[in-house]
């Protein structure tokens, strides 16, 4: 496989970098956005769509740019190293990801044409692409009188759902009959937002027989589908996490250079270089795994997808663990302060080893697929 970048996703990069540095070209800019209701940059939001980015994965007869996963996957990865608070994965990737997948003509016309548009936020609940219930709705259940659909049920967290403004919501559908995706107005359920450990906002979401409309067919199954946008996520939100890593191996390793103990810089201490080394190593064959799940995509094989993202996902919560920590104690005191981007990266890359699933968790799904492979004869 090819990793590296054609011109024209080069150019992307380099068009999504110089926008972001616009708003948060240090840390103290993120901090403030965070702090202040919606906890993002609406306006920031707003050129995103003007550039096209957040139509990039939706096609263009919905109002989208018809992009691959390696032009989406560079953006995630542009977000999280400059720590973005903006809810892209959870509205365009995760939420808007279910739309495109199971909608109607008219709902993926609609919703992606204005969430592209900028008009629209999104967020997907009662379905978390790194827990069991990432194909299922265990917290939320459906019911249906006649043609009119009713929701009941807690949805925890729902990453960006305070600030959105239709709900994408996964429940289990009447006489045990699958997960259905239904679409709620945010004022027919009961939000209650709170910061997370990194500082983003997430949202408790109660419905208590709230006003549902199904998406797509109504009464059928989608279980897989929920699945495989699920595991799109995952592959997603590692290419978000390999940008957080980025940026704390070139914050540690200039920290090195530059902080003087004993009358020399830390980097003459050859113990630490060492440790800088090894933060370098994690980081790059997360990269590697990384970008060959990302182009794992582009072949349409759900199956594979679903394995590239346990690969992936497993990876990457193990290298996220090794760098966030040796960031923080190659810092000192400072890198466990909100004050400075270290600690919180590392809080980020918790958060998203949390939501899209931790290393136990990937490493169990593989676990549980050793029985899909053919019997080989030992070695003698």
């Amino acid at each position: 496989m090819d990793f590296t970048y054609d011109d024209e996703q080069l150019a992307l990069r380099e068009a999504v970098r110089g926008l972001l540095a616009t708003t948060y070209a240090d840390h103290d800019s993120r901090r403030r956005t965070v702090a202040e209701d919606p906890g993002f940059d609406r306006a920031l939001w707003g050129r995103l769509a003007e550039m096209g980015v957040l139509g990039l994965p939706f096609s263009e007869e919905h109002g989208g740019v018809g992009a691959g996963p390696v032009e989406i996957g560079i953006v995630c990865r542009e977000l999280g190293r400059v720590l973005a608070p903006e809810p892209y994965l959870a509205s365009v990737v995760h939420a808007g990801g279910l739309v495109a997948a199971v909608g109607t003509p008219a709902q993926k016309a609609d919703l992606l044409g204005r969430l592209s548009a900028g008009e629209l936020v999104l967020a997907a609940a009662g379905t978390a692409p790194g827990t069991g219930r990432a194909s299922g709705a265990a917290g939320v259940r459906a019911s249906v009188s006649g043609d009119a659909w009713t929701l009941d049920g807690v949805a925890d967290p729902v990453v960006g759902g305070e600030s959105a403004d239709v709900l994408v919501v996964t429940a289990a559908l009447p006489d045990d009959a699958g997960t259905g995706v239904f679409l709620v107005e945010s004022g027919a359920a009961a939000v209650t937002g709170y910061a997370a450990a990194d500082l983003t906002r997430a949202a408790s979401v109660r419905f208590d027989a709230s006003d549902a409309t199904p998406l797509g067919e109504p009464g059928r199954d989608l279980r897989a589908s929920v699945a495989t946008i699920a595991d799109l996520t995952r592959i997603m939100g590692a290419n978000q996490a390999l940008g957080v890593m980025e940026s704390q191996v070139r914050a540690t390793t200039d920290y090195l250079k530059s902080r003087k103990q004993f009358g020399v810089t830390l980097n003459t201490f050859q113990a630490l270089t060492f440790r800088a080394a090894d933060m370098y190593v994690s980081l790059e064959l997360a990269t590697s795994v990384v970008d060959w799940a990302t182009m794992t995509i582009a072949g349409g094989d759900r199956h594979a997808v679903a394995d590239a993202a346990d690969r992936a996902g497993l990876q990457v919560s193990r290298a996220g663990r090794h760098i966030g920590q040796e960031a923080i104690q190659l810092h000192g005191g400072i890198g466990m302060t909100a004050e400075y981007a270290v600690g919180v990266g590392t809080a980020h890359l918790e958060v998203l080893d949390q939501w899209l699933g931790n290393g136990l968790h990937h490493l169990s799904r593989l676990s549980a697929r050793v029985t899909d492979h053919d019997l080989v004869e030992a070695l003698s």
